[in-house]
């Protein structure tokens, strides 16, 4: 429906769903980037777009006996993807991860890692391993 569109918050504009749309496209397109980079690198992909009700995991990937759990940020700048990932949002993929493992027992002996990759027009991918720990 033209014209459609969804709240953000107080105090924020309202989202058009076209435009909505069109960054969730953009959000998968980096994602495919970001494992495509990844992959050169050794990682090997158990899980793309990881969702439960605690939160979400962009990527889940293995090398050799490391789980990394990868949060995707494609900004306009490098220091500005890396602002888009806050504690919350750190706090809900550290969930979702817990969720994984419960699920996936085979995976309880490896160790485990919070990364971040990072994209922005015109730069090469910013891969941040260890970007943050699980506060529990």
């Amino acid at each position: 429906m033209p014209g459609k569109t969804k709240k953000r918050g107080p105090g924020t504009a309202p989202i058009a769903q076209g435009a909505r749309r069109r960054a969730w496209r953009s959000g998968r397109r980096a994602e495919w980037w970001a494992l495509l980079w990844l992959r050169l690198r050794g990682y090997r992909l158990l899980r793309h777009g990881y969702r439960c009700a605690q939160g979400e995991v962009d990527l889940i990937l293995r090398r050799g006996g490391l789980l990394a759990f990868v949060e995707v940020k494609r900004r306009a700048t490098l220091s500005a993807a890396a602002e888009a990932i806050r504690p919350a949002q750190q706090r809900r993929i550290a969930a979702a991860a817990a969720h994984f493992l419960q699920r996936h027992e085979r995976y309880a002996s490896f160790a485990l890692r919070y990364d971040a990759l990072l994209l922005a027009p015109g730069r090469l991918p910013c891969h941040i391993t260890g970007a943050w720990r699980d506060s529990k």
